[in-house]
C-alpha cells in the first residue's frame, strides 16, 4: 500500500529547555475530554482550486459533526477564505454559534503533524509543546505551518515549549495510551531524514520529558514507501488505555507492514507488563475509488478515525465495509456517536480523519 501525501507542517519558538530524566508535561489521551478540535482549512494557494473543492466537502462534514461536541476551531488562510468558508457552512446549515476562526496563512491541510500539541505540565497547568517538524523529511513545503503553534500560543497567551532543537515529530507518529505507554515507527522517528544521529534511548528519553510516556512500543516500520515514512496512526491506535485498535494479519501485511512488525504489535503490552486487548478493523473491501470515478488502485483503512467528546469520525470511502468498521467502532465507543466522514478524495492525496484533526484538552 502506497500513500502519496502533499502535506506540509508546521513549528514555532517560545520557550526552550532541554530533556531531563523526569517527567516535565504529560501528554492526555485522546478519548479525554475536548475544549475543541483544530481544522486547517483546504485553500488554493498551494495546490489549486480542484484540490480544494475536492476536499471541501470533507471539512464541511467534520464540522457538521464536531459543533454539536465541542468547540471548532477553523484555521483560515486569510478573510477571503474565511467568508468562503462561512458561505459553505452556512449552505450547508451548520451553526457557526460554536465555530472560532483564525486567520494564518498554511501550506496544507495536516494539522495532525503541524499543530499544537497540547500537554499538561506537573501542576495541570495546559500548555503547547512545539515539536520540529522539517515535511516529513523535506518533502513537502512547511514553512507557512511551521509558523502555526507559536501564533496558536501567542493568541491563546498559553506557554509554548519550543522542541524544535529536541526532535523532528510529527503528531500522526506517535500513539499515546494515556497510561505511560508510546507506539511508534523507527521509520518515522529515527530516520536520518528528521533526526539525524538521535539514538532510540535519545528518543525515548525526550518521549518521557515531554510526553510522560516510560514504556515505548517500537516497530520498525518502512521508510520510503510513502511521504511519512509509515506513520503509527494510519494501522494501529490505542482504542483506549488497555485496547489496541488495528488489523488482521492479512490486511496488515497488504498495509505494508512488515511480519515481525506485526509480530510485535500482537504482542504488546502496557508500562506494568498487562497485554493489550485488540480490535481489528477491515480495509476496505474494494480499491478506493474518487467521487470522479477516479480508482486509487489501493484499499483504505478505518483505523485513522478521531475521537470527539460525543462523536466519533471515521473515515468511509462508500463501500460495503463502511458499515463494518463503523460498527465496530461504535461497540468500542458507545456513549459517543460514530459519524461516517466520505474521505475518498482526500484519501488520493493520502490523510483520513485523524491526519486532519487536532485535540485541544480541557
Amino acid at each position: 500500500m502506497i500513500l502519496l501525501f502533499s502535506i506540509i507542517s508546521c513549528q514555532n519558538n517560545n520557550s526552550d529547555e532541554n530533556a531531563s530524566d523526569e517527567i516535565l508535561y504529560t501528554m492526555p489521551e485522546e478519548s479525554e475530554a475536548h475544549e475543541g478540535t483544530w481544522l486547517q482549512w483546504p485553500h488554493h494557494y498551494q495546490y489549486g482550486l480542484t484540490y480544494r473543492n475536492e476536499i471541501d466537502p470533507t471539512w464541511v462534514a467534520m464540522t457538521q459533526a464536531l459543533v454539536t461536541s465541542e468547540k471548532v476551531h477553523i484555521i483560515a488562510y486569510n478573510e477571503t477564505e474565511k467568508t468562503r468558508i462561512i458561505a459553505l457552512l452556512t449552505a450547508a446549515n451548520v451553526s457557526l454559534t460554536n465555530i472560532d476562526f483564525k486567520i494564518y496563512q498554511t501550506d496544507d491541510v495536516w494539522v495532525r503533524d503541524n499543530g499544537p500539541i497540547y500537554v499538561r505540565d506537573k501542576n495541570g497547568n495546559l500548555v503547547i509543546e512545539d515539536w520540529g517538524f522539517n515535511g516529513w523529511g523535506e518533502k513537502a513545503d512547511f514553512e507557512k505551518c511551521d509558523l502555526i503553534p507559536a501564533k496558536i500560543g501567542t493568541d491563546q497567551n498559553r506557554t509554548v515549549i519550543n522542541l524544535n532543537n529536541e526532535m523532528v515529530n510529527e503528531g500522526g507518529a506517535v500513539e499515546i495510551d494515556g497510561n505511560g505507554t508510546l507506539l511508534a515507527t523507527k521509520s518515522a522517528i529515527l530516520n536520518t531524514n528528521r533526526n539525524p544521529g538521535l539514538s532510540q534511548a535519545d528518543a525515548e528519553a525526550i518521549f518521557k520529558t515531554y510526553l510522560g510516556v516510560t514504556n515505548v512500543i517500537w516497530l520498525d516500520g518502512v521508510a520510503g514507501l510513502e511521504i511519512t515514512d509509515m506513520h503509527i496512526d494510519g494501522f494501529a491506535r490505542f482504542g483506549n488505555a488497555t485496547t489496541i485498535v488495528t488489523m488482521n494479519q492479512a490486511n496488515l501485511l497488504e498495509w505494508d507492514v512488515p511480519q515481525t512488525d506485526i509480530n510485535k504489535l500482537y504482542a504488546a503490552k502496557n508500562k506494568n507488563g498487562t497485554t493489550y486487548s485488540f480490535v481489528y478493523l477491515p480495509l476496505t473491501q474494494n480499491n478506493v475509488v474518487k467521487t470522479d470515478g477516479t480508482n486509487l488502485g489501493y484499499k483504505g483503512s478505518y483505523v485513522n478515525y478521531y475521537i470527539a467528546n460525543s462523536k466519533v469520525l471515521v473515515p468511509n470511502y462508500n463501500d460495503a465495509n463502511d458499515a463494518v468498521a463503523n460498527q465496530i467502532i461504535q461497540n468500542l465507543y458507545p456513549t459517543r456517536i460514530v459519524v461516517g466522514i466520505d474521505v475518498r478524495n482526500l484519501y488520493a492525496n493520502g490523510g483520513m480523519i485523524h491526519c486532519v484533526t487536532q485535540q485541544q484538552p480541557l
